[in-house]
């Protein structure tokens, strides 16, 4: 979902019109407030966000908003691309070493700012997909985090009941809660996820 964040109600719709043009769903937000309100909401996209955010709005300017979603660990996920008519370069560039996706100044190039986006979304489902193994990682108990690193070296399940201690059955319990908290099916799933 593209989410765009400008006071000016002609330049929302150019670019919802423009991002529907390339198969972009996008929300429009006509104050930095409105859009903030849906960042705390977490209510995100499972195909992923990117938000056009306008540097001047008379509410909260971009810089600001950007500031609350750095604050919160939320510039992975929402991949923000600043739009500006009054931007500077240390401003840009402060702003990108903050971790702005980009940086963009009115007038812009249609196609090159669409391609950013869909650069924006690909990076924020990256960003996503990692978050929900870390979560699915933070599950697993100390022992099969344990078992999990053996597995993870290659270790076939007497070794790493012989290191642990422990029984071979003990071990293929802990093996099948791991795989069934990480959601794969077999080892080489499981190190292709966590590579």
């Amino acid at each position: 979902m593209l989410h765009i964040v400008d006071d000016e109600a002609v330049v929302r719709d150019a670019l919802s019109w423009l991002a529907s043009s390339r198969g972009i769903a996008a929300t429009a937000y006509d104050s930095a407030a409105a859009f903030l309100a849906f960042a705390q909401s977490c209510a995100f996209d499972p195909e992923g966000d990117c938000v056009l955010l306008d540097v001047r709005m008379p509410d909260i300017n971009g810089i600001a908003v950007f500031d609350q979603l750095a604050a919160r660990g939320l510039t992975a996920r929402l991949p923000v691309i600043f739009l500006t008519g009054h931007g500077d370069v240390p401003m840009a560039v402060d702003t990108l070493k903050r971790g702005a996706f980009d940086f963009c100044e009115k007038p812009f190039n249609d196609n090159q700012l669409m391609d950013r986006v869909q650069e924006g979304l690909a990076a924020s489902r990256l960003a996503s997909g990692k978050a929900a193994v870390q979560a699915r990682l933070a599950t697993l108990s100390t022992r099969e985090r344990e078992v999990l690193d053996l597995i993870l070296a290659g270790k076939m399940n007497k070794v790493v009941a012989d290191e642990l201690g422990i029984s071979m059955r003990t071990v293929e319990v802990h093996r099948a809660h791991i795989f069934d908290k990480m959601q794969v099916k077999t080892a080489v799933e499981l190190a292709g996820l966590l590579k």
